[in-house]
């Protein structure tokens, strides 16, 4: 089940888990999006499941979980992907807008996490894959409510790990924290800045975070996966030098965010963006030009295992050449 897979890093997501050939449950408000999702799904070789539902609403929520699970017979693997934000400093932000960001980003994800439980508790299986972002850790201004929401995701979801470690269960959950990446998102946003909305330099293409969700769905046991090479030094930072930071970012953070242009005015924070227009956004923003199709630090995350044990492979095999060299 993915949340979010009308567009973008969802779509892209669910895409790359059809390719797979699973079953794959496509959750958002945009039914044209959803639509061709599925088609999407179907083409790469998987099986879709087109299920409308805004993620804020904690009934609809669990029902979709039981459609899905009465179609499919299991949930495996839970994905919770979709936000919404508002591009603005924080007192141009109305309380209404605040809570609309909270209720879809944050609580979508407990709703989520909850509705997928209900199934994976009682069968001790499955995967919960939190989709964050290097946001979770450290905030940056024009991006107050999404911030807020993303940290909140970042410790209920270290909180219900813990529980489910001392409960000895089966079933994991994960969070893969992203990068800026080329999404429809900077045409949907609301924004009151002077310009167009865009994410901050470097960015990649939804495919990079789509792989290392798909990849942290099948290894669920690793607590958290850093996608992208500003992602871990964003991280590293923050955790080094926060204060600096601070200033860096009062200084180069609304630049960053804005070009040249108007905003689209299409808005997704109340209704899905391809609601009134019947336009199909897709995965991909309109930043094609510049974005990464790679992560070399996302390539490393997904094969830490293998390439440690590859080092400590050549480390014993130069102890042992060593030795001999020595004996002889």
């Amino acid at each position: 089940m993915v949340t979010g897979a009308s567009g973008g890093v969802g779509r892209a997501t669910a895409l790359a888990f059809g390719a797979r050939g699973d079953r794959v449950a496509l959750l958002a408000r945009g039914r044209e999006g959803l639509a061709a999702a599925a088609d999407e799904v179907r083409r790469a070789g998987g099986e879709a499941l087109v299920v409308p539902v805004d993620v804020a609403d904690a009934r609809a929520v669990d029902d979709a979980a039981q459609q899905v699970a009465d179609a499919f017979g299991r949930i495996d693997v839970w994905v919770n992907n979709a936000f919404a934000g508002v591009f603005a400093p924080f007192m141009e932000i109305q309380p209404d807008e605040f809570r609309r960001v909270t209720e879809v980003t944050y609580l979508g994800y407990v709703f989520g996490t909850r509705a997928a439980l209900r199934h994976m508790l009682p069968a001790n299986h499955g995967t919960i894959v939190q989709v964050g972002s290097a946001l979770a850790y450290r905030g940056i201004p024009l991006q107050s409510a999404y911030c807020g929401a993303k940290h909140a995701i970042q410790g209920f979801n270290e909180s219900l790990r813990c529980e489910l470690l001392h409960e000895g269960s089966r079933v994991r959950t994960t969070m893969v924290q992203l990068p800026a990446l080329n999404t429809p998102q900077f045409d949907w946003v609301s924004s009151r800045m002077p310009g167009r909305a865009r994410p901050v330099a470097p960015v990649y293409q939804p495919e990079v975070a789509a792989r290392a969700i798909v990849h942290a769905a099948g290894h669920g046991r690793r607590r958290e996966y850093w996608v992208g090479g500003s992602t871990a030094a964003t991280l590293i930072a923050n955790a080094v030098v926060p204060g600096l930071l601070d200033r860096y970012l009062a200084r180069t953070g609304y630049d960053a965010q804005r070009e040249q242009g108007e905003q689209s005015g299409i808005g997704n924070l109340w209704s899905p963006a391809d609601g009134p227009h019947g336009h199909d956004y897709g995965a991909h923003g309109r930043f094609d030009g510049e974005s990464l199709p790679g992560s070399a630090e996302d390539w490393l995350s997904r094969n830490r295992s293998r390439i440690g044990m590859g080092l400590l492979a050549g480390g014993l095999g130069a102890a042992v050449t060593a030795g001999l060299r020595r004996r002889a």
